[in-house]
């Protein structure tokens, strides 16, 4: 029997947790955990595996910050350096835990464009959290926007839509042949076409909506959207809050939430539903085969 294909998107902050130390050491034990759930879904699934990498890039741009020498390297060779550095992590510790299954880490670019409004209102957050005060005053050093980031605050930075993707065909190729593929890493990095060439985008992709727009272009079986709540949660915070187990795009319009945190998931849920997908799933990490076969988490389809 043919396997079913499903997009896994993995969040950045599943790889370094809120307030853990920027450390190569602390994102291996995360990514070993990380691998461990996502291997029992390969046993049943052909995984496509979309990472983000909002803590990572936002290091890299602090640590060339630092470095007077040259000019600090734009945020979309950040983002093709953190595919790089997670995808070797990642593949590193898919070898070790399923020796015999061929991993692949594909560099990709996402085509964007350059008259997205995001380009206006930068609302994707990267980098370590800050008190207030020191939030203001990196803001003021470095010429950057910071926005609210739970009880703390956060670098934002222009998080445009994807409208393409480069490497389609190779990831397409790679899935046929067995591999468990790793792509669109932080949301894929972003490029435009200028004068018949493509040119790189300061910019970082929502890894939710790439996940969401690959899953549609592969005609995934489904998406599946880990993270660090578990399940979708109507109220959240209040004394009346509850999880949603069961919904639809329909249904979800009644709501707001949160453009920082569950918002983009949301967003690029519907979107999948709406392009024609059958299912997506958001939940915590450890739950992700049992959200798959709707026994935990939120499971999303279409009316």
């Amino acid at each position: 029997m043919t396997k079913q294909t499903v997009v896994v998107a993995l969040g950045g902050n599943a790889l370094l947790r809120r307030g853990e130390p920027l450390e190569a050491d602390v994102q291996r034990h995360n990514i070993e955990i990380a691998v461990n759930t996502i291997a029992k879904i390969a046993q049943e699934y052909n995984v496509v595996l979309v990472h983000g990498n909002g803590p990572q890039v936002g290091l890299l741009a602090l640590q060339g910050l630092e470095y007077k020498k040259v000019n600090p390297y734009p945020l979309d060779v950040l983002g093709s350096e953190t595919q790089g550095m997670i995808g070797y992590m990642l593949m590193q510790e898919f070898k070790n835990q399923i020796p015999e299954a061929n991993v692949t880490c594909m560099l990709t670019q996402m085509t964007v464009d350059p008259a997205d409004p995001a380009f206006v209102d930068p609302t994707k957050p990267i980098g370590p959290v800050y008190a207030e005060a020191e939030a203001r005053e990196m803001a003021e050093k470095y010429n950057w926007t910071i926005k609210p980031d739970g009880e703390y605050f956060r670098r934002v930075v222009p998080s445009p839509l994807p409208t393409g993707i480069i490497e389609h065909d190779a990831i397409t190729t790679l899935i046929d042949q067995g591999h468990l593929v790793i792509c669109t890493g932080g949301g894929g990095i972003p490029v435009k076409r200028e004068n018949g060439k493509l040119v790189g985008v300061e910019a970082v992709i929502d890894k939710d909506m790439s996940a969401a727009f690959l899953a549609k272009q592969l005609g995934a079986d489904a998406l599946l959207i880990l993270t660090d709540a578990d399940a979708v949660y109507l109220d959240w915070g209040k004394p009346t809050q509850h999880a949603l187990h069961s919904t639809t795009p329909e249904e979800l319009k009644q709501y707001q939430f949160d453009a920082g945190s569950m918002g983009p998931k949301i967003d690029a849920s519907c979107e999948f539903i709406n392009q024609g997908g059958k299912l997506v799933g958001i939940g915590s990490l450890q739950d992700g085969l049992r959200i798959l076969k709707g026994e935990a988490g939120t499971c999303i389809r279409g009316n």
